[in-house]
């Protein structure tokens, strides 16, 4: 098999390396931090060991998996491997220039992956001699757990590197969708009105934050509310996601962030992480009960809901996804109750761009503009599953 290079040691670079290595390959794992290789190694080893604990694998197997993976703190070493992998800091010119420097030290037929989540892949390919070995290949946080990973070729990638890529990542056991190299791709662009509009409904005064999150996990059947969620990812982490597509999309009004959690990241209330974030994780705080009333809940529900389906149907009609890769995604990548799409045909599409057109009727903001799909779909009578 051959061996795998992982090029940064924070938690997706190591959960990516224990991906790897459980499938069998020998896996380099390398960072210009010593402290935070073995970090990372201390980690890991304890993961494994959990594992075993919670008869998950035996002892051996753990051994074995660990033992695959070697801790270098030379890229150089990268020199043997087949498969490269970047998980480093969402810097699009730190990228380019450890791109540039893979170049000179892998073989030619190496191919050069970037786990960016929201930064172009043709930018980065573009630091590259031979752009056609690079693409993204996006996992999500904890890779080990989450089966779901986005394939992203660039305009410059070449077929064999993508068919090797997806071929290599199906037999580690994940499911591939493929995306276009566009902000966000399909996880990362499609959810953001989970976030955004629940943080709308909170700033506007209609509902307070246990309510929303009552409200989507109560009645439309999210594992987590969009608070919770963004407490559990870290508000600093969520925010940068939110404005990199913002800024990408050319100022979208659909992506546009929120003072709010602006204000929350800059004050340090990242979350669960620093203890405080939409709420106080101390061991004393006070818990505010939600207000259960059914019609706000279903008020609530209906306007995040509508909007995420506008966003997966904007997302097909430009050919950013496939319809089952886009459904795929979402139930796969963040757990969703159900894909979009299919939800959009269980409500009825003309029943949904009713619920935009409302909105937009409401505020006169780009933001609740109809996806051309669904009015088109709407008054032909098409269904997304028909």
């Amino acid at each position: 098999m051959m061996k795998i290079g992982i090029l940064g040691s924070g938690s997706m670079g190591s959960g990516i390396a224990q991906v790897a290595a459980t499938a069998g390959h020998e896996v380099l794992l390398y960072d210009n931090n010593p402290a935070a290789l073995e970090r990372a190694k201390e980690k890991l080893l304890k993961i494994l060991n959990r594992l075993v604990e919670k008869g998950r694998i035996d002892d051996r197997t753990a051994k074995a998996i660990f033992g695959r993976i070697y801790f270098v703190d030379h890229v150089r070493a990268f020199a043997e491997t087949g498969f490269v992998i970047e998980a480093i800091v969402e810097d699009l010119g730190i990228k380019k220039s450890i791109f540039e420097q893979l170049e000179d030290i892998v073989t030619e037929d190496c191919i050069l992956a970037t786990n960016t989540s929201s930064l172009s892949v043709a930018a980065i390919a573009a630091a590259c001699s031979q752009p056609q070995r690079v693409l993204g290949i996006h996992f999500f946080n904890p890779a080990p757990l989450m089966k779901l990973v986005e394939i992203v070729p660039a305009i410059q990638t070449g077929q064999a590197a993508i068919e090797q890529s997806c071929n290599l990542i199906e037999s580690w056991g994940k499911l591939v969708v493929k995306a276009k190299d566009t902000p966000g791709f399909i996880v990362n662009r499609v959810a953001r009105p989970f976030y955004g509009e629940a943080l709308r409904i909170y700033e506007e005064g209609i509902a307070d934050v246990p309510t929303i999150d009552w409200a989507m996990t109560e009645i439309g059947g999210f594992r987590m509310g969009p608070f919770t969620l963004m407490d559990f990812i870290g508000n600093d982490v969520n925010y940068k996601v939110t404005e990199t597509v913002f800024q990408a999309f050319y100022f979208d009004p659909r992506y546009k962030p929120a003072f709010t959690q602006k204000r929350l990241s800059e004050a340090g209330w990242l979350g669960r992480k620093s203890g405080r974030g939409y709420y106080d994780y101390s061991e004393n705080a006070q818990k505010t009960a939600p207000n259960k009333s059914q019609h706000l809940g279903e008020t609530i529900v209906n306007r995040i809901i509508v909007m995420l389906i506008n966003e997966a149907a904007d997302a097909l009609y430009l050919n950013i996804a496939s319809r089952d890769d886009i459904d795929l995604a979402m139930t796969k990548g963040v757990n969703y109750p159900k894909g979009l799409l299919k939800w959009a045909d269980e409500i009825g599409i003309g029943k949904c761009v009713e619920r935009m057109d409302a909105l937009y009727h409401e505020y006169l903001e780009d933001r609740y503009r109809c996806s051309p799909l669904l009015r088109k779909m709407a008054r032909d009578g098409q269904l997304f599953y028909g």
